[in-house]
């Protein structure tokens, strides 16, 4: 790989960090801009960027010039925003994050991981079981996994000196029918960006264009209907080549058996068992033993905001998920009503053109998963920027779970909640994409504390 001198336009998202921090520990100069960093150059990621002597520049145009050879930009950013204009004025090769990353992937013996929910946790636990079992893979993924993050590392990519690539392949905006990996994990199928036909026809096209092993999960219905080439199943409910039996799906852990081996995982519910089956039966279809596998599962400790615990005392908790989508949602819910009776929920949409897709989905998932005893605070909708019709609310949303008789309302303000936090002993921060949920979560834990 030649060195080369790129440009990040949105630097400070998850997926553009990652690969820029990639091609930064890959030996190429990075220089990058994003919004959030031109307000506050106190963010974490923005002094962690630093760290990897990446420049960071602001987000005017100012910072791009003819001495680079392609500037990758965030799908999150405007077309006549003034450093996609100036890149194409002056003639720079131009590419969005996901049609960089695809490019980059057949450098490597990729694996891509796709599903609608899941696939941040999985390729980062992939990831890490590979580099335990000593495969010494290379990582690019969404979530930061907490055993990757170092002072100079955000945790969401790793070099390695092997050809092995490990990718979150998101279907959001299309291009994962560019990807043309050697190996796919397909995790499920449900409503998330786009309807769950339209995705079908993007998991189909991923599985063509795998020229090796398809995992994909045997319990899914929706993933059913596709017929991938040569694929290889797991499951938990229905028969299949890797199949978990004797599940005991406790509070923070789950142990179970496969193939009469043992295991045990330490991120709590049945969404997660799923995660580690798909990535024991890539593993064994590597050539990996059981033995082998289930001597470093247990070591995961997860990915930054899933199931992030700020507070568990026995009397009081607050945990903080990346919980977004109906699938997600419900999977979080019911997996911490195991822990604890009477929870408050704290749910921020991500977004008004997803909440209005979703608006049905979503009251009938809180409506079908709120207990009598349990509450749920609809934060305002995350507004990243951009132009877009803010033509449905949170309160449209609590109007629905409250006309289906559970229990809910929209706040204007995250300082309201912070206000009453001596309602309740248990609280779920939930949402996607804004940083500052965690914090939000910490603040409720040390008010708790305080009380």
């Amino acid at each position: 790989m030649n060195k080369l001198k790129i440009f990040f336009s949105g630097i400070g998202g998850s997926g553009v960090s990652a690969i820029a921090s990639f091609m930064a520990d890959k030996g190429h100069i990075i220089v990058g801009s994003d919004r959030s960093f031109d307000s506050n150059t106190a963010h974490p990621i923005y002094r962690l960027l630093k760290s990897k002597n990446i420049s960071i520049v602001p987000q005017d145009g100012s910072g791009i010039n003819r001495s680079f050879d392609l500037a990758v930009f965030s799908t999150a950013v405007e077309p006549d925003q003034p450093e996609v204009v100036k890149a194409r004025s002056i003639g720079i090769p131009m590419e969005t994050r996901p049609e960089y990353l695809a490019r980059l992937t057949t450098e490597f013996r990729t694996v891509a991981v796709a599903g609608t929910s899941g696939k941040s946790t999985t390729s980062g636990m992939l990831a890490f079981l590979m580099q335990r079992l000593g495969m010494r893979p290379n990582f690019i993924g969404g979530g930061r996994v907490k055993q990757f993050k170092t002072e100079h590392n955000p945790g969401n990519a790793i070099i390695g000196d092997s050809e092995l690539l490990v990718i979150e392949a998101c279907e959001s905006d299309g291009t994962i029918v560019n990807y043309k990996p050697e190996h796919s994990i397909i995790l499920n199928l449900e409503l998330d960006h786009h309807s769950v036909e339209k995705t079908a026809v993007m998991f189909a096209t991923l599985g063509e264009n795998t020229s090796g092993v398809i995992v994909a999960n045997a319990d899914d219905m929706n993933l059913g209907e596709i017929h991938f080439r040569g694929n290889t199943f797991f499951s938990i409910d229905r028969r299949s080549e890797y199949h978990a039996e004797n599940i005991d799906l406790q509070p923070f852990s789950t142990t179970f058996l496969m193939a009469g081996v043992q295991f045990k995982l330490s991120v709590p519910g049945k969404y997660n068992l799923y995660n580690a089956l798909s990535c024991i039966a890539l593993l064994r279809e590597l050539g990996v033993t059981y033995k082998d596998i289930t001597g470093v599962l247990g070591e995961f400790s997860g990915i930054e905001r899933r199931f992030d615990i700020h507070l568990d005392d026995g009397k009081r908790l607050v945990i903080d998920d990346y919980a977004h989508n109906p699938h997600k949602l419900m999977s979080f819910m019911q997996t911490i009503q195991k822990v604890r009776d009477r929870i408050c929920y704290l749910f921020q949409p991500h977004g008004f053109a997803p909440t209005r897709m979703m608006k049905r989905e979503y009251i009938k998932t809180f409506a079908e998963n709120l207990r009598s005893g349990d509450h749920l605070i609809l934060l305002p909708i995350y507004y990243a920027g951009g132009t877009v019709s803010k033509d449905i609310s949170s309160q449209d949303l609590a109007d629905g779970v409250r006309a289906l008789g559970k229990s809910a309302e929209a706040v204007e303000s995250r300082e309201g909640v912070l206000g009453r936090t001596r309602e309740w002993n248990n609280y779920a921060v939930m949402g996607a994409r804004d940083e500052t949920l965690a914090d939000f979560a910490s603040d409720i834990a040390d008010k708790l504390r305080q009380s």
